[in-house]
């Protein structure tokens, strides 16, 4: 679960990063490669494929982007859905749909 989450960080289980994670119901992933939003591409969201979510819920930073669909393309191939949100609401969501036993993970970008 989030704990916490501040202007550059985020906590999960009281564990503050720093950086760009992923956030699954059992684990936290720190080799997702991009640090910012600019950075983005097809790898970045081929990344979730091999984690099969119900829903990928994109963190970008302090304010709410959205990445063109062709990045995602793949995901949404698969059925996957895609939600882009500014951080504290990712973090927020991504804690009511766990609790609720979705299939959910989180990719936080810390630096739009």
């Amino acid at each position: 679960m989030f704990t916490a989450h501040g202007a550059g960080y985020v906590m999960v289980n009281s564990e503050r990063y720093d950086r760009s994670i992923v956030v699954t119901p059992g684990q936290v992933l720190k080799d997702w490669s991009p640090q910012n939003f600019d950075a983005l591409d097809e790898t970045c969201f081929e990344y979730f494929l091999a984690l099969k979510p119900e829903i990928l819920l994109l963190g970008t930073g302090a304010r709410q982007r959205f990445p063109h669909p062709r990045l995602y393309q793949a995901l949404t191939a698969a059925r996957i859905g895609v939600e882009c949100m500014d951080t504290p609401a990712t973090c927020r969501t991504y804690n009511i749909l766990m609790a609720e036993g979705r299939k959910v993970v989180a990719g936080i970008l810390l630096q739009g």
